[in-house]
């Protein structure tokens, strides 16, 4: 890994809460239903539907293989990854023979990270990744994402349903932020894609090869293409081992011989 690490490691973990879109094709769902069934309220059972689908945890660790790609510069390396459902996730990242270079901690209000190569820091408040997303964007995004699930604020009264066989599109607007979700017949999401137009962002991640760990169906492999303004980024993560509601440590501190990198 080159001496930038620090900045690549931050950079992958905003994509995952950044923006992104795709245009497809689509279809108007068939609003006929029985008599004395309004659309509402098919509306609100199929997103019933897919909530029940969503992965339900208390903790959730995972080892993952990962390739990075930042403007065509390229790296690869494991992730660790805990959570501990809405208030923290935890990343180690190692590159070869598992040495540890970089350790990182989100929580729903701060950023932290160390660079264990370069004995350097960065601490931010969570709302430092506005600067690359819109505020609609928030630390349940990041955790919905890494499991696999929709983002809660996406499955919305005003969510537009599109039929497009086998699979179903949902899509609809948040302030600038445009978003489609395709779910496919298990109800699981197989693709999330965000867009903001206007802030030149976006963000697709697309589930794939869903594995039955524990009782719950979570992606062994996500892609991420993220695009914000000039830099492009992509991440793939391949998870090879996934556990959940286990009792796990976040260990993190900062040693006081570290200083604090540039911003």
């Amino acid at each position: 890994m080159k001496r930038n690490i620090l900045n690549k490691i931050l950079v992958a973990i905003f994509c995952l809460a950044i923006m992104a879109g795709c245009k497809s094709k689509k279809q108007l769902v068939n609003r006929n239903v029985p008599a004395g069934v309004k659309p509402a309220t098919e509306a609100a059972a199929k997103l019933a539907a897919i909530r029940a689908k969503q992965v339900s945890f208390n903790t959730f660790s995972a080892r993952a293989k990962t390739d990075l790609d930042i403007n065509g510069d390229k790296n690869d390396c494991t992730m660790n990854i805990r959570i501990s459902r809405d208030k923290k996730i935890w990343v180690s990242v190692t590159a070869l023979l598992g040495i540890e270079i970089a350790r990182a901690v989100i929580t729903p209000d701060s950023i932290m990270v160390i660079n264990k190569l370069q004995g350097i820091y960065t601490r931010k408040p969570f709302s430092f990744v506005h600067k690359f997303t819109g505020r609609e964007i928030d630390y349940g995004t990041l955790q919905a994402l890494l499991v696999g699930n929709a983002i809660p604020k996406l499955l919305n009264d005003s969510t537009e349903f599109q039929a497009i066989n086998p699979n179903m599109n949902l899509s609809g607007k948040l302030d600038k932020l445009l978003y489609k979700l395709i779910v496919g017949p298990d109800l699981r999401v197989t693709q999330t894609s965000l867009a903001n137009a206007q802030a030149r962002q976006s963000l697709q991640v697309t589930n794939k090869t869903f594995i039955l760990v524990e009782g719950r169906a979570v992606p062994s492999e996500i892609d991420i293409a993220s695009v914000v303004k000039s830099q492009k980024i992509q991440v793939n993560l391949r998870y090879n081992k996934v556990e959940f509601d286990r009792q796990l440590d976040y260990p993190f501190s900062i040693p006081d011989s570290y200083s604090p990198a540039a911003d």
